[in-house]
């Protein structure tokens, strides 16, 4: 395990009171967010950090205890009795400020883009898409999230052939990030008379949303298309030229959006291509720090196939940790944190072993 940095929690610690201080002297409200925004970060780690020093100080008094040979018998007993349980919490403790020392991700905070796209499978693919979304809309409602659809393209027999939304609130990305590959789903298609499983697939990718401080998007680099817009299935045909395609000239990347207000297109494909550019920029720069990503959950390539839904068996496994679970149907509902919080285990623990290697 690797060694606690001393200096960085002392650091940390005379941080944290420098923020108590100037937000108890009633700065202005713009230095006071940010203030309160650092203040609730740290006050995790402090809390830890003070603990930790609270036990270190207990297991030391009562090895003085047992180190005494004038120490009552009772005294001695009642501390060789204690000492176990204080040593236990201080390696626990250890290992939870480890991991919140671990370094974070600048993304993990922000709200996310969810694409999903419907791969090999035609029609059941579509479906199998459109469960996808259902199952990360119902885990946001748990979470307090907003999920809003950007753009929608129907399959022809329900579902989605593509749908991307953002979904909005705290920390999004850090729990969703980990979702991006392929999802395989093995089932009988209800059209299926003769109840053979057809196995099926669907992309999903996860952006952290940018902000235009986070990428800047230069008017001459892009080009604006509008189009003929019409809702699904060709109706309510928008007689004006409202859907927007926008072109990013130096990568290529290609973004519409179809609602009804032009105004809101230009600003829908405008955010959902500011994502892609960051995301681009983020896998760049991830590649350059860590050689062997491999190390990492999964690579954070697209074409990975991550996840296997098996309905019949109502089982799902996730490939990259070989965690396979009997609760399909709980986790088409919604219930995914099991899964979720095994992969950010996981990820934290490879993060702890290069620590470790390092010290």
């Amino acid at each position: 395990m690797a060694k606690l940095p001393v200096d960085k929690m002392r650091e940390l610690e005379r941080r944290f009171g420098e923020i108590e201080a100037r937000m108890s002297e009633g700065p202005s409200a713009d230095v006071y967010v940010k203030l309160a925004s650092e203040y609730s970060e740290l006050q995790p780690l402090v809390r830890k950090i003070r603990d930790y020093e609270k036990t270190l100080s207990e297991v030391a008094d009562l090895r003085a205890l047992l180190e005494d040979r004038s120490t009552e018998r009772e005294m001695r007993e009642l501390a060789e009795m204690e000492l176990p349980e204080a040593e236990e919490r201080i390696e626990a403790l250890e290992k939870d400020m480890q991991i919140l020392l671990l370094p974070k991700d600048a993304a993990d905070e922000k709200s996310a883009i969810l694409e999903i796209r419907a791969g090999t499978g035609g029609n059941e693919a579509a479906l199998f898409a459109g469960d996808l979304f259902r199952m990360y809309e119902r885990y946001s409602a748990t979470k307090g999230w907003k999920v809003e659809v950007l753009s929608a393209s129907e399959g022809e027999a329900g579902g989605f052939k593509e749908i991307i939304a953002t979904i909005t609130g705290r920390g999004v990305f850090s729990k969703l990030k980990f979702e991006s590959g392929v999802h395989r789903v093995q089932r009988v298609p209800e059209t299926e008379a003769s109840g053979r499983i057809h196995t099926s697939a669907a992309t999903v990718a996860v952006l952290p949303e940018a902000e235009e401080i986070d990428i800047e998007i230069r008017p001459e680099d892009i080009r604006i298309d509008t189009m003929r817009s019409s809702g699904a299935g060709g109706q309510h045909v928008n007689t004006t030229d409202s859907a927007v395609r926008i072109t990013h000239l130096p990568t290529g990347l290609v973004v519409t959006s179809s609602e009804k207000s032009q105004h809101q297109n230009r600003a829908k494909a405008l955010q959902v291509l500011r994502s892609r550019l960051y995301d681009i920029e983020r896998q760049k720069a991830d590649s350059e720090r860590s050689a062997d990503r491999r190390s990492q959950v999964g690579s954070g390539d697209r074409s990975e196939r991550i996840r296997t839904y098996n309905f019949p068996q109502g089982r799902v496994t996730d490939h990259r940790i070989n965690l396979t679970l009997y609760k399909l149907d709980r986790m088409m509902e919604g219930e995914i944190d099991e899964v979720v919080d095994a992969l950010i285990a996981d990820y934290q623990a490879g993060q702890l072993a290069q620590l470790g290697e390092q010290t």
